[in-house]
């Protein structure tokens, strides 16, 4: 069965999950042309999208209905299970030809689970969670990891343009999801050299600002410091991406490497400290709020340093 070409003003879309991350991702498919019907559990959080045109729909499956492909970013595994594969899912209201996305980071087994549901309806599932965080979603420049059969993945060619700007098909059902605890693993560890690096600089009575304009250029460098060390230093916290999703992630990543034998001790500790700081009230705060709990730790109260 061939794939459908993927048409602005042609193709139906559906989207589920307007988050920080969903909103901007589906509002760039919108500037492209594509007609949206839309999915959130809070209506008011879709009304932005709503404004500029999209249709609403109540529940996933009319959003399946209703759409050629359908596109979902939501929170945690449960509720990719609940919006792809319940009775109201994705699945149950799509038809052969149809391709249903996952671009919440999740379960690679339920990834395949997800792809041997829909496979014998004739529907192809796609698992492409991506990184880039809130700016990158704005921006339009997500990297997006792939997994599902490559003549879908292909075809969905115009939506990954509109919404990232590297685009890699990993392999079979799940490899997207695989590639993301890849990600997430890096993030980890890294966030702490983040924060542990920039409480140094604090303590030691340096310019935090003059000492990133130093060291982010360099060896040292990445994402996480050129965008998130300026967040820290201002005392931004706001969420790119929340922390009790990101643990989440981490307790993924375990299980998987658990699963293969191997043992991660430092995405371990990281995930004990976020933990930690989820319990001290920030779990709704985004990942580089990691700073405060680092900081008490040493006796600090970060934000009135």
């Amino acid at each position: 069965m061939s794939v459908p070409k993927i048409v602005p003003g042609v193709t139906r879309l559906g989207w589920v999950g307007t988050g920080v991350m969903g909103s901007s991702m589906c509002g760039h498919l919108i500037a492209k042309g594509f007609t949206l019907t839309v999915y959130n559990r809070s209506r008011a959080k879709a009304q932005p999208l709503l404004d500029r045109g999209a249709a609403w729909a109540n529940s996933p499956r009319l959003v399946a209905q209703q759409s050629d492909v359908v596109f979902a970013i939501v929170g945690f595994p449960r509720d990719v299970r609940e919006v792809f594969l319940g009775a109201e899912g994705i699945v149950a209201g799509s038809k052969a030809g149809n391709i249903v996305v996952d671009m919440t980071t999740s379960e690679p087994s339920l990834a395949v689970e997800i792809y041997q549901a829909a496979k014998p309806r004739g529907v192809y599932a796609v698992d492409a969670p991506v990184s880039g965080g809130d700016i990158g979603a704005r921006e339009a420049r997500l990297s997006i990891m792939i997994g599902g059969d490559r003549e879908a993945v292909e075809a969905l060619h115009p939506c990954w343009e509109a919404m990232g700007k590297t685009i890699i098909h990993q392999g079979p059902a799940g490899s997207g999801q695989h590639t993301k605890m890849v990600n997430q693993t890096l993030i980890a560890s890294g966030m702490i050299g983040v924060c542990e690096a920039l409480l140094y600089a604090h303590k030691a009575g340096l310019d935090l600002t003059s000492v990133l304009q130093s060291v982010a250029p360099g060896a040292a460098g990445s994402w996480s410091l050129s965008n998130l060390g300026p967040r820290i230093i201002a005392n931004n916290f706001d969420p790119g991406f929340y922390v009790e999703h990101f643990i989440k992630d981490m307790g993924i990543a375990l299980d998987e490497a658990n699963r293969m034998g191997l043992s991660l001790p430092g995405l371990a500790l990281a995930k004990q400290l976020y933990i930690a700081l989820q319990a001290q009230g920030h779990g709704r705060s985004g990942t580089h709020a990691l700073q405060i709990a680092l900081a008490q730790i040493s006796g600090i109260d970060w934000r009135r340093r």
